[in-house]
């Protein structure tokens, strides 16, 4: 019987702790985030804190104020001002934007200037208000002299 119990406790401590060493034997799942990573998250923290005191303005100081700025979603809107009227359109109260939470994020550079992101974002509201709202993002991100600015927005 203690042989039966020492071999059912050796196979329960491999169950559970395999996977603890299957992802120390993986080096790519921990990552140093680089300084462009984090100025790029930097930007995404701020949308996040201005849209919760919903500040549609500060929100949309993430993006480039050009007319080639594109965000697509439901359908395609051209330039900054579009972009912030569609806003203002689709979010009419601070009850209509909710809570917005980003996750999941992932920054790819492709050379100093440019970069992508993708991740999810979560809308917690009331359903009066238009019920919770999630899905999914990717976003080109250019470094201009204000800093990095979304120039391409495609929101699912």
């Amino acid at each position: 019987m203690p042989l039966r119990s020492s071999l059912r406790l050796t196979a329960v401590l491999f169950v559970l702790l395999a996977p603890l060493t299957l992802t120390a034997q993986n080096p790519d799942r921990l990552h140093t985030a680089s300084r462009q990573e984090l100025d790029v998250i930097k930007v995404l923290l701020a949308q996040e804190a201005a849209w919760n005191r919903g500040d549609l303005p500060a929100f949309a100081n993430g993006y480039k104020d050009s007319p080639d700025t594109l965000f697509i979603t439901h359908q395609i809107s051209r330039g900054y001002a579009g972009l912030l009227d569609q806003y203002k359109r689709d979010y009419p109260t601070r009850a209509a934007m909710g809570t917005l939470s980003f996750s999941e994020l992932e920054v790819h550079p492709l050379d100093e200037n440019y970069a992508v992101c993708i991740g999810k974002y979560h809308l917690e509201r009331g359903k009066k208000d238009g019920g919770n709202a999630g899905g999914i993002f990717s976003l080109i991100f250019e470094k201009t002299t204000d800093g990095w600015k979304i120039i391409i927005d495609h929101t699912t």
